[in-house]
């Protein structure tokens, strides 16, 4: 006698994930590590922070992992949007800056994690399912920087100049180091000329630069530490 086949198993669902970054090569690199684990799959992407809000609002995702840099526009800023939806996605922070500068800011932004790009694939995925999780996620170094920040109160959270930015000062200063000008700035962050110029200002007294070609020269210079991850916060 043959024995009737017994239920098939129901496959495991998969949590989905939403990408959003502006370099197609590390979409596709990254869509390609998380489609091979068994329990996450795309659900779908976009490169830019506006496009982003409306199919994460439509989509409902079960987490996002999001770059700070959007062809001019803040990861953060997208962040901040995607806290006011009814069910707001559990965020991962994937970002080639220094998280030591930019870690605090996006869980004040509402972010659950944050990872450097230059990281291993399996954190990267460990990431995602501490955030999936309601967790939150951080390298050593940055949970030891916040720890000291929640101790020493508000204080430590402007410890040094560059952290004593905006955000939106931040970012522009970013964007001065990377060599723009105030107008391409403007029209990169969809700001007028004069809100830019305002920004510069406030930043200049903050750093205590002097002028345009000391701010210049200061925004270079930290924009280059970052990218070699020397991880020096204020000017010299």
């Amino acid at each position: 006698m043959i024995d009737a086949p017994g239920p098939v198993p129901l496959a495991t669902k998969r949590s989905q994930v939403f990408l959003v970054d502006d370099h197609p090569l590390v979409r596709e690199g990254l869509a390609k590590v998380i489609e091979r684990e068994p329990d996450l799959c795309i659900c779908d992407f976009a490169e830019s922070a506006g496009v982003a809000y409306e199919r994460i609002a439509r989509s409902r995702p079960d987490a996002v992992v999001v770059d700070l840099s959007l062809g001019g526009q803040s990861g953060l800023d997208l962040i901040k949007q995607l806290q006011l939806l009814p069910h707001p996605p559990p965020v991962l922070v994937l970002s080639m800056h220094d998280e030591l500068h930019y870690a605090e800011r996006a869980i004040r932004a509402g972010a659950l994690g944050y990872v450097m790009k230059r990281e291993t694939a399996s954190k990267i995925i460990d990431g995602i399912r501490r955030v999936i999780q309601r967790r939150t996620y951080f390298s050593e170094s940055v949970a030891f920087h916040l720890a000291e920040n929640f101790t020493r109160g508000r204080a430590g959270q402007t410890a040094t100049a560059v952290g004593r930015l905006s955000d939106r000062e931040l970012e522009i200063f970013r964007l001065i180091g990377l060599g723009l000008e105030n107008r391409r700035i403007a029209d990169d962050l969809h700001l007028s000329l004069k809100t830019v110029q305002t920004h510069c200002a406030h930043i200049k007294e903050k750093l205590g630069l002097s002028g345009a070609a000391e701010l210049m020269r200061e925004a270079v210079r930290w924009v280059e530490r970052e990218n070699t991850g020397a991880g020096a916060g204020d000017p010299q």
